[in-house]
């Protein structure tokens, strides 16, 4: 019989992907004693098998795309692309699926790493092994998301890709069925396409990327045709089968298509299932409800930080969920609350959920922060869209002979300030942030005015955007 060994800590955090990362990184900057359980690699999905391999993969491609747009340098970029040194530098990204050097940085903050699966087994405690982690003032579930399946018969028996495969593959396949139209599936099927795939993309709605405006979905669904793809809408999957080596994907119309691959990319599921939540009182595989400085919901002691809370399954936004954890941990270890007019307290920086910025790295770039007019408009605020031609500045001439864009702000008529932002069209994924800015920080439209942007830059739609709001 194996002897239990407990071991006492502050703060004890399951998970080591980028959010665990930096919830360690502020207790222990805190001075609080710091534990990070992980049963894979320490740098988590985003280091492995999504951010990193995924951009690795997408920025040969798009760099590709972008030469070909400009003359002088079009007919040396028309071969194709070495797909085997793409492969290569997207293994080195990963370091090849090793991760010394996060284990390393694990290290360099203080903070003790225990290899294994570790669970909840009671308030303030996790084990891990044989091995009992008892946390004096929390713990943070920070074990993220994993591909989600449909229910289809014999499923496991094809071996699909999720998007762990799609992003770690060591070859091309011929043809890859990719279902799904969202983030991973629009990305995975721009970059395999390109690779030397014959991409078909299976979409169940009415087009691409239906979180953001409508024209981004359109606008990307149209170059992945143009590139070569077969983009099919309002089609679902009623089963998928794979004999000899072939997959035979059968549409709710009955219509056959075969393939090497598969990719599934239809969600994603909490990573809660097995890590003893039903010894808190809470549901096992469930998603954490959680407060603005990310403490689940009933609880003084556990913090659901990243993709398990379900607010924005983005690692940038985790890490900011992180941040704010590891102050208000920290705060309410030391039993001070910070004051409001602090910027830097965990109290006046608790989380803000509607300014969230994202980019998809497709051809064109789609990028978005805050509400789509939809969404403002369902949540009662009085907005209009503001609509501009990406190839009406001159900035987007220069970067590519026949740029295709758009962009577009929301703003809010009675505070004239910025609900959303959206842009879509090659190097878009730089003008974001500035986007972001404005909307987080409710700038008024009367001081952006006086935000010049630089000329020549694609930046100078900013200026576009305002003429067309006051003009009409």
């Amino acid at each position: 019989m194996t002897e239990t060994e407990t071991n006492l800590y502050d703060v004890v955090v399951l998970g080591a992907g980028p959010v665990g990362e930096n919830v360690a990184d502020r207790t222990r900057a805190a001075g609080l004693t710091t534990a990070v359980v992980e049963s894979e690699l320490v740098g988590g999905e985003c280091s492995y098998w999504a951010c990193m391999p995924s951009k690795a993969l997408l920025r040969p491609v798009i760099a590709r795309a972008d030469a070909r747009r400009l003359p002088g340098l079009r007919d040396a970029v028309q071969g194709p692309l070495d797909t085997a040194a793409v492969l290569a530098r997207r293994n080195w990204f990963t370091g090849d699926w090793t991760d010394d050097g996060q284990v390393d940085w694990i290290k360099s903050i203080g903070a003790d790493l225990y290899r294994g699966h570790g669970r909840l087994t009671g308030p303030r405690t996790v084990t891990v092994g044989d091995k009992v982690l008892t946390a004096r003032h929390a713990v943070v579930v920070a074990t993220g998301t994993r591909a989600a399946l449909p229910d289809l018969p014999g499923l496991a028996e094809v071996r699909p890709w999720t998007s762990r495969e799609a992003t770690s593959a060591q070859s091309a396949p011929g043809r890859l069925v990719v279902v799904g139209g969202g983030v991973v599936a629009t990305e995975m099927a721009t970059a395999w396409q390109a690779l030397g795939s014959q991409v078909t993309l299976l979409v169940r709605g009415k087009g691409l990327l239906d979180r953001m405006e409508p024209f981004a979905g359109e606008l990307v669904a149209e170059a992945l045709t143009e590139a070569g793809a077969d983009v099919r809408t309002g089609t679902s999957v009623a089963s998928v089968t794979r004999s000899d080596g072939t997959v035979v994907v059968v549409t709710d119309t009955g219509e056959r298509i075969e393939a090497d691959e598969i990719l599934f990319a239809v969600g994603r599921a909490p990573r809660t299932d097995d890590i003893g939540l039903d010894t808190v009182g809470l549901a096992p595989g469930s998603w954490l409800t959680v407060d603005d400085s990310l403490r689940v919901t009933g609880t003084d002691w556990l913090y659901g930080v990243g993709d398990v809370n379900h607010r924005a399954l983005l690692t940038h936004q985790g890490k900011y969920q992180a941040r704010i954890a590891g102050a208000a941990i920290a705060a309410r270890a030391a039993g001070t609350d910070l004051p409001e007019s602090d910027p830097w307290s965990a109290h006046a920086a608790t989380a803000d959920h509607e300014s969230v910025p994202q980019v998809v790295f497709t051809d064109p770039e789609a990028a978005a922060v805050g509400l789509s007019l939809a969404e403002a408009e369902q949540a009662g605020h009085p907005v209009r869209a503001v609509d501009v031609d990406m190839s009406s500045v001159a900035g987007a001439g220069l970067y590519a002979e026949g740029y295709k864009g758009r962009a577009r702000m929301v703003v809010d008529l009675e505070r004239e300030i910025l609900r959303g932002v959206t842009f879509v069209g090659p190097g878009v994924g730089e003008l974001i942030h500035s986007a972001t800015v404005a909307v987080a920080g409710q700038v008024p439209l009367a001081r952006l005015w006086h935000a010049v942007p630089s000329y020549p830059t694609l930046s100078e739609v900013w200026l576009r955007l305002l003429e067309a709001y006051r003009d009409n």
